[in-house]
Parts: C-alpha cells; sequence; structure tokens
C-alpha cells in the first residue's frame, strides 16, 4: 500500500463526516443555499426584473420565479455571449457548457467560478464514500480512465465554450494527474473510432484500476480491448473492481457488462448534468444517488403528472413523498433560475434525501393516450430477460400509428447481443409487464385500441451506425429510450436484420 492510498482512508473517513453534517440537516441547508442565490443575484438583470430585493422566503421566491426551460431564459444567455456582465449571475461565465439541443439547437449552459468546484467536488466525494465502505483505497496507485469529449476549448467575449466533461478535464486534481489516462493527445482526437482505437492502444498494458464513462461508450472500448486481447476485462486489468457511470439507466447493460468484464464487480452511480453536479451513489447498500444540498443549486419539484397542467404543485423538499415521479427544477450558482433540466426523480430515501433518476419528461409514449414513461420500458424489459441468457446492447422504444394492416402498436427496436430463440415470445413477457405497469395501456390493449408490441431485431453495431449517421457519434451523446414520434425509428429500419 501507497502512502497516498494509506492517507486516503482517514481523509476519506473526515470528508463523509463532513457531508453528513448538512445531508442530515436538509430544509436548514436548503434555506441557505436559497437565501444566499437570492442575495447575490440581487443586482443582476435577472434579480431585478423579478424584484429579488423583495423575497425572503420559498413562498415569494415562487411568485416572482416561474418555472421556464432554456428557451426561456435564452434572451438573458444571448446577452451574456454578446459580452453583457451581470445578467443572471454576478460577472461573467468562466465556461459554457455546450450541449446539443433537440429544440433549440446548441445550448450554451453557463458555469460560473462558483459552480465549477461542485463539478469536480462530488465527484470526488463519491469516491471517498466508497473508500470508506470498502476500507480500501488501494485503486487510487493503479490508473484511472474517464471515456469524455475532447478538452479543447474555444473562446468568445472572454468565455470558454466546450463540452463539460472536456471542461472538467482542465480540473483533475494534481495528484492524480500521473495516474489519468487518456493522454492529452488522445483525449483530444475528435473522431470517436480513432479515439477508441488509441485509448485501446493506451491502457493495453496499465494497471486500470478506475474505468467511467456512459456505459453504451464504455462498452464499445471494452468490445475493441477484447478483440485486441482476446482476454476479458479482468483478465487484462485484475485490479479493476469497480465501474464509474452517469447518465443512463444502467439496468439494461448490466449482464452484459459482467460477461464482458468477466467477473462481479461494484458499481458508483453519477448523476452529472452541465446545469450542475445534482447526486452522486454514497453507499453500495442503499438505493439510489444522495441528493447534492449543499452544492449551489436550491432544488423544486413538480409531480410528473401535473408538469403539463396549467398550474402544476411546486414544492421544495420540504415536502416531497417517496415513490412519486417528480420533475425536477433547479437554480443554481451559476444563474439558472426556474430550471427545468428535462429528467423526472424519485425519491428513494427522505433522510438524507436520495434519488433515483426515471427518465426524461420529454421522452414518453402517448400517442394514444398511455402515458408510457421510461421507467416503464426499462422495467419491463428487465422484468423479461431476467433468468436468461439474453442479453441488450441498446433499445429504444416509438410509436407505430400508421401500420400497413392491423392495428397500432408499440415498436421496440432492439440491439441484442445473445439473442432470444423466439423473438415473439420475448414481446409477449415485455408486453406483459408493460399491462401490469401501465393500467393505460392495458386498456389500449384489452380495448383492441393496440396490439401487443413488435420488436425489431437491429444489426449489432447498428445503434452506433445510426448515431454516424446522424452525425451524433461519440462519447457525451445517448439514444433516448423511447420517443413520442418516429423520428428515430424511421431512421433506424435501416439497421435492421
Amino acid at each position: 500500500m501507497s502512502l497516498k492510498s494509506f492517507l486516503a482512508i482517514p481523509f476519506a473517513k473526515q470528508t463523509k463526516k463532513k457531508v453528513y453534517k448538512w445531508a442530515f440537516s436538509p430544509h436548514k441547508t436548503q434555506q441557505e443555499v436559497l437565501k444566499k442565490l437570492i442575495e447575490k443575484a440581487k443586482k443582476t438583470a435577472f434579480g431585478k426584473d423579478h424584484n429579488f430585493d423583495k423575497i425572503s422566503n420559498y413562498s415569494q421566491f415562487k411568485q416572482q420565479v416561474h418555472i421556464t426551460d432554456y428557451e426561456g431564459l435564452k434572451p438573458y444567455i444571448q446577452r451574456i455571449i454578446a459580452g453583457e456582465k451581470d445578467v443572471l449571475w454576478k460577472g461573467k461565465p468562466m465556461y459554457f457548457a455546450k450541449t446539443s439541443g433537440t429544440t433549440s439547437g446548441a445550448k450554451f449552459i453557463p458555469i460560473t467560478k462558483e459552480s465549477m468546484p461542485t463539478h469536480t467536488r462530488a465527484a470526488k466525494e463519491a469516491l471517498l464514500f466508497y473508500i470508506v465502505e470498502k476500507n480500501d483505497a488501494s485503486f487510487v496507485d493503479g490508473k484511472m480512465i474517464f471515456l469524455q469529449g475532447s478538452p479543447v476549448l474555444e473562446e468568445k467575449n472572454g468565455i470558454k465554450i466546450g463540452r463539460l466533461s472536456g471542461i472538467v478535464a482542465h480540473y483533475v486534481p494534481q495528484y492524480l494527474l500521473k495516474n489519468r489516462l487518456p493522454s492529452w493527445k488522445t483525449n483530444c482526437i475528435e473522431d470517436w473510432d480513432t479515439k477508441v482505437n488509441a485509448i485501446v492502444e493506451e491502457t493495453l498494458h496499465e494497471n486500470m484500476s478506475v474505468i467511467s464513462g456512459i456505459p453504451s461508450w464504455v462498452q464499445m472500448y471494452f468490445e475493441k480491448l477484447i478483440e485486441r486481447t482476446g482476454k476479458t476485462i479482468s483478465e487484462n486489468f485484475p485490479n479493476f473492481n469497480f465501474f464509474i457511470y452517469g447518465g443512463v439507466n444502467f439496468d439494461p447493460y448490466k449482464n452484459k457488462f459482467e460477461r464482458l468484464i468477466g467477473k462481479k464487480i461494484d458499481y458508483i452511480e453519477l448523476y452529472p448534468a452541465s446545469e450542475g453536479f445534482i447526486a452522486y451513489q454514497d453507499s453500495q447498500t442503499e438505493q439510489g444517488m444522495l441528493l447534492q444540498l449543499n452544492s449551489g443549486i436550491f432544488y423544486e419539484f413538480i409531480p410528473a403528472k401535473e408538469y403539463f397542467d396549467k398550474h402544476p404543485t411546486r414544492i421544495s423538499i420540504a415536502d416531497v413523498q417517496l415513490g412519486v415521479n417528480y420533475v425536477i427544477i433547479l437554480n443554481t450558482n451559476a444563474g439558472l433560475w426556474g430550471y427545468v433540466i428535462g429528467d423526472t426523480v424519485e425519491f428513494t430515501s427522505l433522510l438524507p434525501f436520495r434519488i433515483k433518476v426515471t427518465g426524461r419528461i420529454k421522452h414518453f409514449i402517448s400517442a394514444f393516450g398511455e402515458h408510457v414513461i421510461g421507467k416503464e420500458v426499462e422495467k419491463a424489459l428487465k422484468d423479461a430477460i431476467k433468468g436468461t441468457i439474453i442479453t441488450v446492447s441498446e433499445f429504444t422504444v416509438a410509436p407505430q400509428v400508421n401500420p400497413t394492416k392491423g392495428l397500432p402498436y408499440h415498436e421496440w427496436f432492439i440491439e441484442f447481443e445473445n439473442e432470444p430463440e423466439n423473438i415473439n415470445e420475448l414481446a409477449l413477457k415485455i408486453d406483459a409487464s408493460m399491462q401490469d405497469q401501465n393500467i393505460y395501456y392495458l386498456d389500449l390493449i384489452e380495448g383492441k385500441v393496440l396490439k401487443t408490441l413488435v420488436i425489431r431485431n437491429v444489426i449489432k453495431g447498428g445503434f452506433h451506425q445510426y448515431m454516424k449517421s446522424i452525425g451524433k457519434f461519440g462519447g457525451q451523446n445517448k439514444i433516448p429510450q423511447l420517443s413520442d414520434n418516429r423520428k428515430i425509428a424511421d431512421v433506424l429500419q435501416n439497421f435492421l436484420k
């Protein structure tokens, strides 16, 4: 054991105590965050427009600040891009995290001097919690990799612009730089295929102990490594014992990962977003991720079933309940106000507050009034393949409203690693789970408005080919697991067996 790993254990224990101090005083913590946010933004353009000088509590805040999305804040953001100061937050942002928007084109999410540290601190704390739980920090002596976007940044009017993961790459702690892979040169490669091949060559003979990234892209790295060596991941990297991921539900990938790795390992889930680092997994035994209440974000929630109502219920953590699907709203020290990030979450614990991501409010199917959400399709697939050798690489679901014959149906595009012997039998199992979970879907099936779902078998590598075809092939891009239109489904028809 090195001195670094030896010292990491007491440091981790100390950090856990500090974190749980605010985590077990959640309401006081969030009240203080809201007070600081309002105070520091009083003299900004947004603060003046929304009477921040007259706000002293949450009730008044709700009256002055309406919920919005990127389009609602876009006029303010355009003023910042043009070079104006003190618009959404005091001064100018340090960065804009550039993201792909489905309705707004490119989005430019501000990151300020105050918000930047929270993006790196939370990820570090997640590792420290793992060290405490395992009483083992030996992994810090090995090499660590995060499959991420290029760290090359643009600049406009004194503000640097890039992918969030590329921005964060500039903040790797000094003590980890010698352990970090890939090299800066490789990380700057834009073409994803070329980049992953270079990462394989760089990591081939290294003592990899930490690997992290979006599961679909890490899976691609694993497959290329196995193809190159003929060995499982655990044979290549004997000291690799846990995987860090975020951005998607990992359940559909878990069986395949364990087969590629060749053994069971631990997993640490993170919930990072360009808008803020929202939560991280603080326990291997408790469900959900610890909500970051002390990171310059004041959280609000709307029950998902009310989100599209004219006057939906809007609450703070003081009034949330277990098991309810909520749309999460952020108010941040980067200058986002009443901001709907688009994700839906459920609380798994109320002391401390832990959440799990259940889907996207805009990713649903209700072409026939069925109100199907991501959580339901993920569970249905998991239920159907449980106890089988079937493994799924990727999937997405869309409604088929106008079939050439017969009743409409939900169309499931699935790329299998291990295919079912009988694909129609699998479809019936998935459909049974969907009917069990969603009463509206059940009524439509029984009322013969819909027929049972249909599975389309996507060729191996088909989803990657699809992403290439739309110019979104790379580390931070994800495929929605369901949508209420045929935009994805119609293109995927070109990649079927």
